[in-house]
């Protein structure tokens, strides 16, 4: 299957320089590179016309964030798989076509991730995506390998081949169909957790979402919107509020909005308490946002009827923070 890697790039030179040799050192010229840029302020673009020329360029006219930027890129390119990956993460020789041959023989499967490992800490599992990614009756996600800020060491528990809830944005192989008849990423949410909702709605689709743990790549991570910035508490928050208005199943909808915006407000609180104001200011401003975008979101709910096996029906919260349950494996 023809096939594409799309970078998407915002003030990133050093990360490119940094990353992109890796691309394409492990590509042997199967799939056309791009980097879709969202109007870096940097010389991002020249650098790139001068040390990659190989390399394809989009460039779009504003910064439309993570959703946005690869909506109004992925418009542009022809391939029959998109493999978008974030400039932040080094792939690893043979990380491609083995999952490229399993896309192209399973004819279920839209999207697929490979496992992601801590560039930092070559040994550890990487927060955002891990070893797959799942999702709990009340919209919060955690992965195979991370469940908050508990992260696994890697010794070989994950290199299966196993169904998922979502496929981590860090590295995502989709079906450039399947991303398109999902609607692609929803522009509300700008950036975090989008991949999740474009999930949600494969399964409401009938596509499976597979963690392909044979292929690995390394994720810095924070690259672009540092992990103790508020303005990704923010979007955290409210997109995963978003996640719940347009998927949830209906009959308990509104019950499970409730509950999330009560834990959210404890959250808030133990963000006060531990001396973090701006975080805590960031949580009350996602439930504005929230609400402001309400009616926009709801006109989006598409079929959430469909059954689906991979919600984890207790709270992660509670198994987490008050059972003191850690690990995957320690989930019943």
């Amino acid at each position: 299957m023809k096939t594409a890697i799309v970078i998407l790039n915002w003030n990133g030179k050093k990360l490119l320089a940094q990353y992109l040799p890796s691309v394409l050192k492990y590509n042997a010229g199967s799939a056309e590179i791009y980097v879709a840029d969202n109007a870096s302020t940097d010389d991002s673009v020249v650098f790139l016309k001068e040390h990659f020329p190989q390399v394809k360029i989009i460039q779009n006219n504003e910064n439309y964030g993570f959703a946005g930027g690869y909506n109004e890129a992925l418009k542009h390119i022809d391939a029959d798989i998109y493999v978008l990956l974030n400039s932040d993460v080094e792939v690893t020789e043979n990380w491609l076509s083995p999952i490229i041959e399993y896309m192209s023989t399973h004819p279920e499967v839209a999207a697929v991730q490979p496992k992601i490992l801590d560039y930092k800490n070559k040994g550890y599992f990487e927060y955002a995506g891990a070893g797959g990614g799942f999702i709990d009756k009340l919209g919060y996600p955690y992965c195979r390998g991370r469940i908050f800020n508990t992260i696994e060491k890697d010794s070989g528990q994950y290199n299966d081949i196993v169904p998922i809830f979502w496929a981590t944005g860090a590295c995502m192989f989709i079906k450039k169909d399947a991303f398109w008849k999902a609607g692609g990423f929803d522009n509300n949410y700008f950036a975090h957790q989008e991949e999740i909702d474009l999930c949600w709605r494969l399964h409401h689709l009938n596509f499976k979402v597979i963690y392909f743990g044979q292929s690995f790549v390394y994720h810095l991570g924070s690259a672009t919107l540092n992990a103790g910035s508020p303005r990704k508490t923010f979007l955290n928050f409210r997109n995963s509020l978003f996640n719940l208005l347009k998927n949830a199943p209906k009959p308990q909808l509104f019950t499970l909005i409730l509950a999330r915006l009560f834990l959210d407000g404890i959250a808030g609180i133990r963000f006060l308490i531990t001396l973090k104001p701006k975080h805590f200011f960031a949580v009350f401003k996602s439930h504005f946002s929230f609400y402001h975008h309400f009616f926009i979101i709801l006109k989006k709910r598409g079929d959430s009827s469909k059954a689906n096996n991979y919600y984890y029906n207790n709270s992660i919260v509670l198994d987490y923070f008050v059972l003191k349950n850690r690990y995957f494996k320690d989930l019943k």
